[in-house]
């Protein structure tokens, strides 16, 4: 099995949930970084992977979708200086806990992540995706594993359909149909998740739907008789949505079993950029048991 890890869920969630009142001896929040570095070392503690990838956003300001649509994300808030620090220390600490860490100015963890998976089950690794972001869920295949790892829930491929609605298959074209406001996607005016989830059990797919327009109106749900007409007049906004809500699975990584390969701690880093941070014993120890496997 080969571990997939989308850092920002978990560098978010420890930014928010831990006060930034934890700074370095500088006064720099080191907030992120703490939460980070516990998940780490938890993860690899509590499982004890063989294979490991962390993916990192490198840009949010700029990457391939942002030349398709300029709006895309524009409704997110810049990340404070605070923060964007925070992420390379977090890229260091994966490093050094002996991970393979990636990204890239131009795309996003999730075409990384993407592009991983789909090398790595060539190589005959099934796949788990660490995160909490719906839109991975278009990776998985037979086999594969969605985690979320904070709220202790597995989903698999076969259960997706009855945790989203849909199938893996079709996360792209439900985003495209319904929209996506976190990512400031448009979508079709008018057809939320609700309407987008019975269009895509009734047809397989976006092409599917534009192919049999005049069926649309056997959809069982409220406005049928005159949705067809609604998705012809706004095809260019779902051609245009496609293009932001699905991965692009050939990205420049290099990506193996051996690059993914697990390495021992390095210990000394560590000590290092925990000294920088200030932090106490507990990740030292932890550190030196995960050591201690090797």
């Amino acid at each position: 099995m080969t571990y997939l890890i989308d850092a920002s869920v978990f560098i978010f969630r420890a930014w928010f949930s831990i006060p930034d009142t934890m700074t370095d001896k500088h006064q720099q929040p080191v907030n992120a970084v703490y939460g980070f570095a516990q998940f780490l070392g938890d993860f690899l503690e509590s499982v004890k992977p063989a294979h490991v990838a962390v993916a990192f956003d490198r840009s949010l300001e700029k990457n391939f979708r942002k030349e398709i649509y300029p709006e895309y994300k524009a409704n997110r808030q810049p990340a404070p200086p605070e923060l964007k620090r925070q992420f390379q220390q977090c890229q260091e600490i994966a490093l050094a806990l002996g991970l393979m860490g990636c990204a890239n100015e131009r795309y996003e963890a999730d075409d990384l992540i993407g592009t991983i998976a789909t090398r790595m089950r060539n190589a005959g690794h099934p796949i788990t995706i660490l995160t909490r972001d719906k839109d991975l869920v278009q990776i998985l295949q037979q086999g594969d594993t969605f985690w979320d790892y904070a709220g202790r829930k597995k989903i698999t491929y076969d259960q997706v359909p009855e945790a989203f609605g849909v199938l893996p298959e079709q996360m792209a074209d439900f985003l495209a149909l319904a929209g996506d406001s976190v990512d400031n996607i448009p979508g079709v005016p008018g057809v939320g998740k609700k309407t987008a989830t019975r269009l895509l059990q009734h047809f397989e797919s976006v092409d599917d739907i534009y192919l049999n327009l005049n069926r649309v109106a056997e959809v069982p749900v409220r406005g049928a008789a005159k949705l067809g007409e609604k998705l012809a007049i706004h095809r260019a906004d779902v051609d245009l949505s496609l293009k932001l809500t699905r991965i692009n699975f050939e990205v420049p990584v290099e990506a193996s079993p051996a690059t993914l390969q697990r390495r021992a701690p390095d210990l000394a880093s560590l000590q290092t950029l925990y000294d920088h941070a200030g932090f106490g014993s507990m990740l030292r120890r932890q550190a030196q048991r995960i050591s201690d496997t090797f």
